[in-house]
């Protein structure tokens, strides 16, 4: 069955969290403008989807604005200054969990604090932040989807120093769907953030509590890490495919491949949605762009080649489009990129439509919950490199390489449309695909995100460099994909592994169109 896709005039929000969804929606009733929703529903998300974000994490920020200008929001914490390769002297790789893995500095809070100086922001503080510290405090309830990743990870962080169990094991187990998960001690810091301002988070009082605790719970983390961050505005990369400009986000994130995958694609002829060419050329392309971004992408100031350079060098998108053999898959595997994550987009009545992700990296970060603040801190940090010399090695300082990616597109006929997923390695692929279907084989955004996908390499679940496919497309693509030399495993249709995807469109007349993901516990909410 196909689902409706929402329309509105007045505003509109797409998450993966119904509640988030309302938040932000509320925001735009209440006379706010997108980034002010997007902060709400920022808020929110932090509160009702732990597992997948929290004020402990990162996030970017991708805004359009009514004149036709673009700005973006670089939220990416830097690496302790105490985090450098002798302090892992006794381990091959950096811990994916505990103290250790919490070792950059948390960006979320201050990008809300950059996009709400940036755009103007008139509505109070404890206005955005109403509903996430109503959640916290009062519970919410715990989804399907949340209580099966809670079950997931139990083993690996109920025992770990801090506040994991006291918080999200009250009862000694993992909490089950229907149940109400609490915050309280969250709830105190977003009431603190909201009364004191966002600088809170890394000066004065609140930040010192924050440093106290991530001391005692073996972080390098010091409060002069904290004081010493500020996200900040940066230019947002760019590609011209047929009928639109394309954006995303610069290094140290992979936006470079998430533009690189549609601008490859925009060079071949696939004629056929969801058919052998189309989903064999965009793998394909995904191929030549993760091999791009794994080679260069990684802190900005130790990156050798330039990412806009090559997206804006024609000859060699040219030459790594003709390097796709039209039916035959390229070797593979590669090293895949882990991670669970958040997007959500808003436009208002105004014309700003927003593109914005956040994440804590894995499932519930770090695994560190700060007793005094309740904040769960992410573990960004674990995906440094501690031997070699290339963009991605550790330093103190450094900026950590980054699967977040929000899109947008600007179509020349004067629509735009903000799009993102969640989903490590299939952030880029689910774009594409999401992107392709509606603009190139004209799929109703709905029916663009509900149809099946295809992710290549891991994100949830079992490392793995598997072509993997969802069930629902015609039977004799797989066979087709397999004969071309693909790696093809089956799952199951809507799995989570394929992440939880939405997007927004503002059409020149003002019309609004969104679309949320069944795989999610999301909606889209228009005013």
């Amino acid at each position: 069955m196909t689902r409706a896709t929402p329309r509105a005039l007045r505003g509109m929000v797409s998450a993966p969290h119904h509640l988030a969804a309302q938040a932000g929606r509320d925001v735009l009733a209440d006379g706010g403008s997108a980034v002010e929703a997007a902060v709400a529903t920022a808020a929110c998300l932090a509160v009702v989807y732990p597992h997948m974000t929290g004020i402990g994490g990162d996030g970017f920020w991708l805004v359009a604005e009514p004149d036709g200008s673009n700005w973006a929001i670089d939220g990416c914490g830097p690496a302790a200054m105490a985090a450098g390769p002798d302090l892992y002297r006794d381990h091959a790789t950096i811990p994916w969990r505990g103290g250790l893995a919490a070792n950059t500095v948390a960006g979320t809070v201050a990008a809300w604090q950059a996009a709400l100086a940036r755009s103007g922001s008139t509505l109070p503080l404890d206005r955005l932040l109403r509903d996430a510290i109503y959640h916290a405090r009062t519970g919410v309830v715990v989804t399907p989807g949340g209580a099966q990743v809670a079950a997931s990870v139990s083993a690996a962080l109920r025992d770990l120093p801090g506040d994991y169990a006291r918080v999200f094991e009250p009862d000694g187990r993992p909490l089950r769907e229907g149940e109400v998960l609490r915050q309280p001690a969250l709830a105190t810091t977003l009431m603190r953030l909201a009364a004191d301002g966002l600088d809170g988070f890394y000066r004065g009082a609140l930040a010192q509590s924050i440093a106290e605790d991530l001391g005692r719970l073996d972080s390098p983390l010091a409060a002069d890490d904290l004081t010493g961050f500020a996200a900040r505005e940066v230019a947002p990369l760019t590609v011209a495919i047929d009928g639109a400009r394309l954006f995303n986000l610069p290094p140290p994130t992979q936006g470079v491949a998430s533009l690189l995958i549609l601008a490859l694609f925009d060079r071949l002829r696939a004629t056929e949605a969801d058919g052998f060419d189309h989903v064999h050329q965009l793998v394909e392309a995904t191929k030549q762009a993760f091999r791009w971004r794994d080679a260069h992408v990684g802190d900005p100031a130790t990156m050798a080649q330039d990412a806009q350079a090559l997206l804006d060098d024609a000859g060699a998108l040219d030459r790594m489009a003709a390097a796709i053999e039209p039916a035959r898959a390229a070797p593979w595997p590669h090293p895949p990129a882990l991670g669970d994550t958040t997007w959500f987009g808003a436009a208002d009545a105004r014309g700003q439509v927003v593109s914005c992700i956040q994440s804590t990296y894995f499932e519930f970060g770090s695994g560190i919950v700060l007793p005094q603040t309740g904040i769960t801190w992410q573990n960004r940090g674990c995906s440094f490199a501690l031997a070699g010399d290339g963009p991605n090695r550790l330093r103190p300082g450094a900026r950590p390489f980054h699967t977040l990616n929000p899109a947008l597109a600007r179509f020349d006929d004067g629509r735009v449309m903000a799009y993102g997923t969640m989903g490590g390695e299939g952030q880029p692929q689910t774009q594409a695909a999401i992107f392709s279907r509606h603009v190139r084989f004209g799929q109703s955004l709905q029916a663009a995100i509900d149809a099946p996908r295809w992710l290549l390499g891991r994100t949830w679940g079992d490392p793995s460099t598997t072509l993997k496919i969802e069930a629902g497309f015609d039977p004799a693509l797989y066979a087709q994909l397999a004969e071309a030399g693909h790696t093809v495993e089956q799952v199951p249709a809507w799995s989570a592994m394929m992440g939880h995807a939405g997007a927004v469109l503002r059409h020149p007349d003002g019309v609004l169109e969104g679309a949320s993901d069944p795989r999610s516990d999301g909606m889209v909410a228009t005013w």
